[in-house]
This record gives structure tokens, C-alpha cells and sequence, in this order.
């Protein structure tokens, strides 16, 4: 993985001219393409005063799970928590939602804006045992970089 022109790339996207929802969507697009075990690639974000997630862009297949409450999944936990949320095999996860059987494992990444959580970046894996400590750097670099569009 080649951390900094990534990261070059994130800042870029960011600071483009486009509208908030095709920076999100470009943000996708791009980490599916560049990293070979993103498979797939999303932004949920609390959906107005509810105590819930709402699915906004994503990058990969379809899913069902469009609106997720707080505590559940590794989403919703993520979304109580306010803290990074990395999942190697998912099949040892108790509060796990499933968004496929491809699905190994999960990596949810916080966004703050003024301290408070706005929601997250999730990315799914085809492959078990596959995030490390360059994947939680990048993704929170990637979050920082969003929050200056909120």
C-alpha cells in the first residue's frame, strides 16, 4: 500500500470542486480501486436526531442494510463507542450484521466534526485477517479529510 499517494489522492478529492455527495462517492470509488482486499467500500452517516445510521455513498455490492441502529452491528457500535472498530474474522463477532457471505472481515473508522461522531467509514473484506495498523492510519486520515466537508 502506498500510504502517502493515497493519502495525496484523499486530499485532492477533497479539496475538488465537486458537490459533497460526489467527493463521498469518489472517496469510495477510489479506495476500492486502489486496495485490492476493499471490497467494499461505504459512508454511514446518523441519520438526523435518530439514534440510527443511514447508508449514504458506497462502492461494491448492493445491501439491505440501508438504516442501522446504534449498538448494533459493528457500525452501530462503532457509532456508541466513538472508537475504531477492526474485525479480522467476523464469524467471532456475536453483534455482527452480516452483509454477505463473501464477507470476512470489517474495519469501521469514526468521523468527527467539532468532537462529535457524524458517522463512519466502512470497509468490507473478502479476505479474513487482512486490516493492519496502515489501514487504521489511511482510514483516519480519510475521515479527517471528510469531516472538512460537514
Amino acid at each position: 500500500m502506498q500510504l502517502n499517494k493515497i493519502k495525496q489522492q484523499i486530499s485532492l478529492i477533497i479539496d475538488g470542486s465537486n458537490t459533497k455527495e460526489e467527493k463521498l462517492q469518489a472517496i469510495c470509488n477510489y479506495l476500492e480501486s486502489e486496495i485490492s482486499y476493499y471490497d467494499w467500500v461505504g459512508f454511514y452517516f446518523k441519520n438526523g436526531d435518530k439514534n440510527e445510521l443511514k447508508l449514504a455513498e458506497f462502492t461494491g455490492e448492493p445491501t439491505d442494510h440501508i438504516i442501522i441502529p446504534f449498538g448494533k452491528g459493528i457500525c452501530g457500535q462503532v457509532a456508541v463507542s466513538n472508537e475504531n472498530f477492526v474485525v479480522q474474522d467476523v464469524s467471532e463477532q456475536d453483534n455482527y450484521i452480516s452483509c454477505g457471505w463473501k464477507v470476512k472481515s470489517e474495519i469501521v473508522i469514526p468521523i468527527f466534526v467539532n468532537d462529535e461522531n457524524i458517522g463512519q467509514i466502512d470497509i468490507d473484506s473478502h479476505t479474513a485477517n487482512v486490516f493492519t495498523e496502515k489501514d487504521e492510519e489511511l482510514l483516519e486520515f480519510t475521515c479527517k479529510e471528510v469531516s472538512k466537508i460537514f
